[in-house]
């Protein structure tokens, strides 16, 4: 394991400004809404703040307080943060990101997690945190061959903690991070203490039965898991098809990159006129700034076409995983674009130990509502199995 020091070269500081203030842009559509996508006008403006108004070093500086190293697993460049607590006996866990994010999502709330004493908390509360980049994403760079699926990377995650001297850990994840982590317990149950997700989704298995007796409320989610499969998956379908024809736009224009992930933000989040109703400005273009340094706007599309069948897109949905092996706890915040159903859960995951249901926040809850999202894993840790 090397120590990994984040240092953008000053040229690719230069040349983003320059593509950015070169930018050729379309003409604004009549009903200039987000009802086609990213507005121009906004998307101006966001653009315009990011070359002469986003601060890159202040971003990487802060980045770089937390120690950072770099190993390779099965063949691949694995980037990640290590942020052990002052707590000697704080409960390890590893967090994965997702797609759109990167671990920059999880800046506020490295504090609070690992060093609760310091944050008005109870010491007895704290994690020791490692947080990997996918692979094909941010600094761990484009894999060197294809084929990296969630089970792959999920058998990655075991080896990169076991390496680690990490024997007994807490999994925790949100988007792909959720399914990853939902692996990782299936695949190291004797090593996994419990998965915490702040992402399930919950689709019906076409029994009729199992929709009988359900809430209203209950097929209101239901509708939200429809209207995310009908108009707000086009990118998995884009990305888990034709990653590659994406690809030059994403590499070549930074607005294009901006753009695709801040739409998602927008549709994602528990915002109303614009993402930074959500999240913070400066944080969001931390994590599209990632993308475009890195140049991994191209292998992150990849790794939806590694995954193609085991997407919600897939033609033919995935076999259902036997129920998991350890403890489950789960977060809900409203305005995720897919919603768990309780009843269609308990199945599955027969020893939920932790279900919270919020009423404020987003897909992205770390970056969103990092005071819930510290507070929920609080919760979760004290729901855990006695002497873990």
């Amino acid at each position: 394991m090397e120590p990994f020091r984040i240092d953008i070269p000053q040229a690719d500081l230069d040349d983003l400004r320059n593509r950015l203030a070169g930018t050729r842009w379309p003409a604004d559509p009549l009903d200039a809404d987000w009802s086609r996508g990213v507005p121009a006008a906004y998307l101006k403006e966001l653009a315009e703040y990011w070359r002469t108004g986003f601060d890159w070093r202040a971003a990487e500086a802060r980045l770089n307080t937390f120690p950072q190293f770099t190993t390779t697993i099965d063949g691949a460049n694995i980037h990640f943060m290590h942020v052990r607590s002052p707590e000697a006996d704080a409960t390890p866990m590893i967090m994965t990101h997702g797609w759109p994010g990167s671990p920059a999502e999880f800046l506020d709330v490295i504090g609070p997690l690992t060093d609760p004493r310091a944050h008005g908390g109870d010491p007895g509360d704290a994690y020791h945190l490692v947080i990997p980049t996918l692979p094909g994403f941010g600094f761990s760079g484009p894999p060197p061959e294809s084929g990296w699926t969630f089970p792959r990377v999920a058998q990655a995650w075991g080896e990169l903690m076991d390496r680690l001297g990490y024997q007994r850990y807490v999994v925790q994840g949100e988007d792909i991070g959720a399914w990853i982590s939902l692996l990782l317990g299936h695949i190291r149950p004797a090593n996994v203490i419990a998965v915490h997700v702040n992402f399930l989704i919950t689709p019906p298995s076409g029994d009729p039965a199992e929709l009988a007796g359900l809430a209203e409320a209950d097929f209101a989610r239901l509708g939200l898991l429809t209207r995310y499969a009908d108009e707000l998956s086009g990118y998995m379908k884009l990305q888990a098809t034709r990653p590659q024809t994406l690809a030059y736009s994403l590499t070549d224009s930074p607005v294009g990159q901006l753009a695709w992930i801040v739409e998602k933000f927008k549709d994602w989040t528990d915002s109303e006129k614009a993402p930074e109703d959500a999240v913070d400005r400066d944080q969001l273009l931390t994590n599209v700034a990632l993308y475009w340094f890195t140049a991994t706007g191209a292998s992150s599309a990849h790794f939806y076409y590694d995954n193609a069948d085991l997407l919600p897109t897939a033609p033919t949905p995935p076999p259902t995983p036997p129920p998991l092996p350890v403890p489950l706890g789960v977060a809900v915040y409203p305005r995720d674009p897919a919603l768990p159903v309780r009843r269609l859960a308990d199945p599955l995951y027969p020893d939920i130990i932790h279900w919270a249901e919020y009423d404020r926040g987003g897909h992205f809850a770390a970056m969103e509502e990092p005071d819930l999202f510290v507070s929920d894993l609080r919760a979760f840790k004290s729901a855990l199995p006695s002497g873990q």
